[in-house]
């Protein structure tokens, strides 16, 4: 069942009338062409990969930022420093989904230049889903690996207020005849977006997503979002919550102190509602791009192979009673897609509500087919 369908009021729209209805809005916004175009691709991706908290969902923030002048609709973006393999891109203040993709771009022209590339990015924003930009490298026959920090919203390890971002990590790998492995996570424990979809349905949160301002456990997602933290991926000290705080120090670390962006509670939110930190350690939020040829350590094919393999052993393996199957990293957003591209993009009652104060504001029409 897809996320936003779970007994909620949805409206079902084609991918295509979406996706068209975000690049006009970033037009609207004086946007260029060709980056209003790269920004809608990358929000129709989390659409139609069934990512609901990351798609058209997340258009009336950007719409917020642009129109209160906090992105650069139209920004310079530069490479400040550079060897055959690596790069720093300071972006300029732009939408993250027009920087990273050309970040990206440029980690991948490197890989196939001289076997990988890597590319930190700062002054950047919201790169929308980090599977998006491992999914351009296997279009390359490249192994890809994308992270990004974000606005602090997680707690450390045995800490009870917000110091990280959910901090996603992406990674892909290339198949033969199989479907490739698509590795795409927060290294919260959940998305902060899945706890946005819980508010909106009015629903409670699993046991093990948050904490409260006072550092309680709390499944109300109200008490998060009042002051509470998100907990790191593995949850609480029983949980082993240290391994996803480590993950996210990683991703800071590689995102944002190897570019000059702003790491840990210094990172500039993505909303509005959210609070500046009256601190600054750098410029803007940070990206990290990899990719890298698969010849540089094994013939290809052989790979690719041996991928199949690895894919059709793990599928293999004895579910537990009440699964239907064991999952390969990549199903559910696979699966998803073949759904929406038939049945449409189910859009939560609140969300049409947003997307209807945009049509409003700019005169863009929004029709359902």
């Amino acid at each position: 069942m897809d996320i936003a369908t779970n007994g909620a009021d949805v409206k079902r729209y084609p991918i295509e009338v979406l996706r068209q209805f975000c690049e006009s809005v970033f037009r609207h916004f004086d946007v260029p062409a060709e980056d209003a175009q790269q920004a809608a691709a990358v929000l129709s991706a989390a659409d139609r990969r069934g990512i609901d908290s990351h798609g058209v969902a997340r258009l009336k923030t950007y719409f917020d930022m642009l129109r209160h002048g906090r992105i650069n609709p139209q920004p310079t973006i530069e490479v400040v420093r550079e060897t055959p393999s690596t790069a720093t891109v300071d972006g300029d203040n732009g939408l993250g989904l027009v920087v990273g993709p050309r970040a990206n771009a440029l980690a991948m022209e490197k890989a196939e230049a001289v076997g990988s590339g890597w590319v930190s990015v700062r002054n950047t924003n919201h790169y929308g889903i980090a599977g998006y930009y491992v999914l351009q490298a296997l279009e390359r026959d490249l192994i890809g690996m994308a992270m990004t920090n974000s606005t602090k919203l997680v707690a450390p390890h045995r800490g009870a207020e917000r110091m990280l971002g959910t901090n996603p990590i992406a990674m892909a790998f290339p198949g033969k005849t199989e479907p490739p492995v698509v590795i795409d996570l927060a290294t919260s424990c959940v998305a902060y977006g899945k706890v946005e979809i819980k508010r909106r349905e009015q629903a409670q949160m699993p046991y093990g997503w948050a904490i409260d301002r006072d550092g309680h456990p709390t499944q109300d997602p109200d008490a998060m979002i009042d002051g509470g933290a998100q907990l790191p991926l593995g949850s609480d000290e029983d949980r082993s919550g240290h391994k996803g705080y480590c993950l996210a120090a990683m991703v800071d670390i590689l995102t944002c102190v190897l570019s000059g962006a702003n790491w840990g509670p210094f990172a500039p939110p993505f909303a509005l509602r959210q609070e500046i930190p009256e601190e600054s350690v750098g410029k803007g939020i940070g990206h990290f791009f990899g990719a890298w040829q698969i010849e540089g350590f094994r013939d290809p094919e052989e790979f690719k192979a041996q991928i199949d393999k690895w894919v059709q052993t793990f599928r293999a393996t004895k579910p537990v009673p009440g699964a239907e199957e064991v999952l390969i990293p990549g199903d559910p957003e696979r699966h998803a897609e073949a759904r929406r591209q038939n049945e449409g993009v189910p859009v939560l009652g609140p969300v049409v509500e947003d997307l209807e104060r945009i049509v409003e504001y700019t005169g863009i029409p929004l029709a359902t087919d």
